[in-house]
C-alpha cells in the first residue's frame, strides 16, 4: 500500500465492529492513534441494504447490517468533510458488502483499501501491515 498521509482516518473493520483511527504520523511514518470504536446499533430496526436471500443466518443479515451502516457513516463523514484521505481495511465479505454503498465523494477520498480482517489485531500488528 502506498504511504498513508499525515492525518489520514484509517477503518478497521469486520461485520461485528470497526476502528476508527487517526495517523498522528507523518507522510513518511506511520503512526496510528485509535479514536473510536464502532459497534452496530439498532441492527433489528435498520437491516441490510437490499434483499437477503433465504439462506442467509441471522448473523450474517446482521454483519450486513452493520456493513451498511459503517458505509453510510463514511459517507456522512466525507460529505462534512470530516476526513480528506481514507483507508479502508475489512475482511473481504464486509469490504464486498460496502463498497456498492460508498457515496462517490468517499470513494474519491479513498487512499486505500485491503481484504484483511485485522479488527482484533494489536495496533502494532496493523501498523505493521499498513505501513
Amino acid at each position: 500500500m502506498n504511504k498513508i498521509p499525515a492525518d489520514a482516518m484509517v477503518v478497521v473493520a469486520d461485520g461485528e465492529g470497526a476502528r476508527v483511527f487517526r495517523n498522528v504520523g507523518t507522510d513518511y511514518k506511520l503512526s496510528l492513534k485509535q479514536q473510536e470504536h464502532i459497534t452496530p446499533q439498532d441492527i433489528n430496526d435498520d437491516g441490510p441494504s437490499g434483499s437477503a436471500p433465504p439462506e442467509q443466518t441471522g448473523q450474517q443479515t446482521d454483519e450486513a447490517t452493520f456493513a451498511k451502516q459503517l458505509a453510510h457513516r463514511l459517507n456522512h463523514g466525507a460529505l462534512t468533510n470530516a476526513y480528506a484521505h481514507l483507508v479502508l481495511v475489512a475482511d473481504p465479505q464486509t469490504l464486498g458488502q460496502m463498497r456498492p454503498q460508498l457515496h462517490k465523494e468517499t470513494v474519491a477520498r479513498m487512499h486505500g483499501e485491503l481484504a484483511k480482517d485485522l479488527t482484533n489485531s494489536p495496533l502494532a500488528d496493523i501498523e505493521r501491515t499498513l505501513g
